[in-house]
């Protein structure tokens, strides 16, 4: 018998993003965020909430990396 580390459920991983991705939503940073992003790229409209949020953090950690 092989002994597997406990893993969170995806369920719990699922509730985990969702709950991070209302945060960051709701927050300042990324409503300027994509007010910005709306005026130079016309398809934000078209993006789902986890493809924006993806986005902002993708940009925000690149910006960190410097």
């Amino acid at each position: 018998m092989t002994f597997t580390p406990n893993r969170p459920s995806q369920f719990s991983e699922e509730m985990t993003w969702d709950s991070l991705k209302q945060a960051i939503a709701t927050s300042s940073g990324f409503k300027r965020w994509c007010l910005e992003q709306a005026a130079v790229n016309t398809q934000i409209q078209s993006m789902n909430l986890d493809q924006l949020v993806s986005g902002y953090l993708r940009e925000t950690l690149e910006t960190l990396a410097y």
